[in-house]
């Protein structure tokens, strides 16, 4: 489903989606998987610090049955059918070990928009998850105590949407909206 822009945008915006219902028998190919995690890899970051660190399970292996012990029961139930599972992490110091890092957000929710931007771009769709427990992240996957979870992105080949039933159809056939760009832009916005 397309997105109803105000004006025209890129065809990869405008399309993406982030949809739970994934294709439980899809399998995706290292080259893709390596492709959108370079995407992520040459994002801007505060000072090219890159704090951004990914740790990346297929499905059916230990590190993707771990990052799935992390997510939430709604998530999980959805998510398990995704064909990959990429927990991102971030150092929260600058390169000199010891001036906190107070944009590593930022930087890492950019080098995930080139993941998600990549990954559609491919055929495939990625849907980002904060509905997970940090802690349980950290010691499952066994993060060093130097980087924090941030968010785990599901990555696979889009399915039917009435594989899915209850709040979870209504969420995935629910029409792509946002805010007026009026409403986002407090000042300054082009006529």
């Amino acid at each position: 489903m397309r997105a109803e822009t105000s004006i025209p945008v890129n065809e990869i915006i405008a399309t993406r989606r982030s949809p739970r219902s994934l294709d439980e028998s899809a399998v995706i190919s290292n080259e893709d998987l390596r492709a959108i995690l370079e995407a992520a890899r040459w994002a801007p970051s505060a000072f090219n610090g890159q704090p951004w660190r990914y740790f990346v399970g297929k499905r059916g292996d230990e590190l993707f049955t771990q990052i799935l012990s992390s997510l939430g029961e709604f998530n999980q139930m959805w998510a398990r059918n995704a064909s990959a599972l990429v927990l991102v992490a971030s150092k929260t110091v600058k390169g000199d070990g010891t001036t906190p890092h107070g944009d590593y957000l930022f930087d890492c929710g950019l080098s995930v928009a080139q993941l998600v931007i990549e990954a559609h771009d491919r055929g495939l769709v990625a849907h980002q998850m904060t509905g997970f427990d940090k802690a349980i992240a950290q010691s499952a996957v066994s993060i060093s105590e130097d980087l924090v979870p941030v968010v785990v992105v599901a990555v696979g080949t889009q399915d039917l949407p009435e594989k899915l039933s209850g709040p979870m159809l209504e969420r995935e056939l629910a029409k792509r909206e946002r805010l007026p760009l009026e409403e986002i832009v407090v000042k300054g916005l082009p006529a």
